[in-house]
């Protein structure tokens, strides 16, 4: 699991371990709502990869977070809607397809002070376009039989996540073993220890 510095504390926390921009959207529903403010929202922005580190962002208000969380529907319609193997939702794919319509940022190779080249953006990224990005990886997982393939919800007690499994033989059964599969395995312990001996 990768968390952002400086990001919100634990159950709070940002994780980016799902395999895919669009899914770690979702993931900011849970446990608590995740992008309740411009400074959360950044610190997103910051931890998905969509800008270089160190991208300003102070442009960034509360309108980029009631997008982001619209978006964060829209996407969750649509998986939640292909993991019960439904129809999808027709108003939210024209909403996505609406949203991936946007370009996202440019990137530019640029030398940093010591003359490697890094990444940087041409111009400031602005909130159509992040969003562009995201709906645009959404797109691509929906369309991907391979990606909805290997598509799954967690297995933890009470926890939709959803993320690509792309591990070795395809057997991952939690969003994040640290998070999930602990539990899973503190509560298996518990029930050991709680049940009687034999003898």
């Amino acid at each position: 699991m990768t968390v952002v510095p400086g990001a919100p504390t634990a159950p709070h926390e940002l994780r980016f371990d799902a395999g895919r921009v669009c899914l770690d959207l979702l993931a900011t529903a849970h446990p608590a709502e995740r992008l309740g403010s411009a400074d959360a929202l950044r610190a997103w922005v910051d931890g998905s990869g969509l800008v270089p580190p160190g991208t300003a962002l102070v442009h960034l208000d509360a309108g980029w977070v009631a997008a982001f969380r619209e978006l964060r529907l829209v996407v969750g319609a649509l998986v939640d809607d292909h993991l019960a193997a439904r129809p999808v939702h027709d108003i939210a794919l024209a909403r996505l397809n609406d949203l991936a319509r946007t370009s996202p940022p440019a990137p530019n190779a640029v030398r940093d002070a010591d003359g490697r080249l890094v990444r940087a953006l041409d111009g400031r990224p602005e909130c159509a376009a992040l969003l562009g990005a995201v709906a645009r990886d959404a797109v691509e997982l929906l369309t991907d039989p391979l990606a909805l393939a290997a598509l799954r919800r967690c297995a933890g007690d009470n926890c939709p996540l959803v993320y690509v499994d792309a591990s070795r033989g395809r057997r991952r059964r939690w969003c994040s073993s640290e998070v999930c599969g602990n539990r899973e395995r503190v509560a298996r312990h518990r029930r050991r220890a709680a049940a009687p001996a034999r003898t």
